[in-house]
């Protein structure tokens, strides 16, 4: 094992940036502890919650409909973001049951 000798005055300036450091750290993690681990939502659990098909939703994404993000292959969703396309795929489907007229906002299911 190494021996490292410093004089004082550098020891106190590492010791004074590293609590500056940890003193960042723990403000940091108290700004973000409100954020938690959020639950993501897979492309199955989507499709189910607005009852659309898997090409429905990939088409949602190509679009920018629908923010999501992809981690090793997977596609996940942020629960916000899908509950924002609420409407919007309700007034299609409304759209759609009446031959593409007018849907009235009032009778749409949101």
């Amino acid at each position: 094992m190494e021996v490292v000798v410093i004089d004082k005055a550098t020891f106190e300036r590492i010791l004074s940036e590293f609590e500056n450091f940890a003193r960042k750290v723990e403000r940091l993690c108290r700004e973000h502890e409100d954020l938690g681990e959020r639950e993501w939502l897979d492309s199955d659990d989507v499709c189910r919650l607005l009852g659309i098909s898997p090409r429905t939703l990939q088409t949602m994404r190509e679009n920018g409909t629908l923010a999501y993000t992809k981690i090793s292959h997977k596609v996940y969703y942020r629960p916000e973001d899908v509950k924002a396309v609420f409407p919007v795929v309700e007034m299609k489907r409304c759209i759609a049951a009446n031959k593409g007229r007018y849907c009235n906002t009032d009778t749409v299911n949101l």
